[in-house]
């Protein structure tokens, strides 16, 4: 661990945790490299007539994410958040900081019965997916009302 700490100590957001914290780069370097660890973040709400997904993805592009639907109802968000390289095409360029993650990433959500995965939409809008998954309509049980004889 190093005792000398970089960037402003009065400003949290400028010291670089990973300096501290993994001194050989080991786990920044797996991040790196690994989806599991550098996954995205997906909110996932019930309202009475879908289920409505929705992930932020900064910086993917719709044709970089997908959304599919498996067999036995378990729904999957996947793509890749590309790396970005020299503008220019000229390595004249060379980088001080990295935190933003780049590479694969997926989600794995079961849904639940009743969800209508053959109707499934999905919008991307200012680097947020949303999936909506409608919801079968739930009959409301018929009351008969029987004559009390006698």
């Amino acid at each position: 661990m190093s005792l000398v700490r970089s960037g402003n100590v009065l400003d949290p957001m400028s010291v670089d945790f990973w300096a501290d914290a993994d001194p050989f780069g080991a786990v920044r370097s797996l991040a790196e490299r690994c989806p599991v660890l550098t996954n995205v973040r997906v909110d996932w709400k019930e309202t009475p007539t879908a289920h409505v997904f929705t992930a932020d993805l900064p910086g993917v592009r719709k044709d970089q994410a997908k959304v599919e639907v498996e067999d036995g109802g378990v729904l999957v968000i996947s793509g890749e958040r590309a790396r970005e390289e020299d503008v220019d095409g000229k390595n004249d360029e060379r980088w001080h900081h990295v935190e933003r993650s780049s590479g694969k990433f997926q989600r794995r959500f079961r849904l639940p019965r009743g969800a209508r995965v053959d109707q499934v939409s999905a919008s991307m809008d200012n680097g947020v997916l949303t999936v909506t998954v409608p919801k079968e309509e739930t009959k409301k049980p018929q009351l008969k009302a029987i004559p009390i004889s006698g």
